[in-house]
């Protein structure tokens, strides 16, 4: 008996010493990962200031040189209602003063510019960029052209490329707001659909 209960200990304690080295390794990596993503969070933290900046003076530049676009990711529509969207088809753009807006709240093909909403193409006029103490500025322009007259206005909070811009058509009340990041209009990646 003496000698089964040695040859039973010696087969349990091997396996007993592998699986408390198993959990302390595992306890150990869990410790070294949860450190890792920290750090990481805590250069992210002290980056991230800096990138804003970045960010903000490229968007304020395409702004003021009225060559930019608003990329959407979010549409709110007139009673509140919104809709996160596609920024690669739902834009603003000014390049000088020819304006595109593009809405296409709708994931399937179609609408009028074959790309599940509406494209209108016009020209912008009476633009005007201010920009107060805090240094948000606000763009504002008319544009009219085939199947649009609207009031833009566009604004843009200091530290950030995040924006806003609320579309007022002249002939109805349907107003719509777009929000997203402007870019410069050369390294922006959108696609127009037909225009009306």
């Amino acid at each position: 008996m003496y000698r089964t209960l040695l040859t039973l200990l010696v087969f349990i304690l091997p396996v007993a010493v592998t699986a408390q080295s198993f959990s302390e390794r595992r306890k150990m990596e869990k410790e070294k990962w949860y450190t890792e993503k920290r750090e990481a969070e805590q250069r992210e933290k002290e980056t991230r200031p800096l990138l804003d900046s970045v960010c903000y003076s490229l968007s304020a530049s395409a702004l003021h040189e009225r060559r930019f676009v608003l990329e959407a990711d979010q549409v709110v529509f007139k009673r509140g209602r919104n809709a996160f969207v596609n920024s690669s088809t739902n834009f603003v753009s000014l390049f000088d003063d020819k304006a595109v807006i593009q809405i296409s709240p709708l994931e399937t093909v179609g609408g009028y510019n074959g790309v599940g909403g509406i494209t209108l193409d016009g020209n912008a006029s009476n633009i005007q960029i201010h920009e107060d103490k805090k240094k948000n500025i606000r763009l504002s322009m008319n544009v009219s052209g085939v199947g649009i007259s609207a009031q833009v206005e566009i604004r843009l909070a200091h530290g950030s490329n995040k924006a806003n811009v609320i579309i007022a058509p002249n002939f109805h009340s349907n107003r719509t707001e777009l929000i997203g990041e402007i870019v410069p209009f050369e390294a922006s990646d959108v696609f127009k659909g037909t225009a009306l």
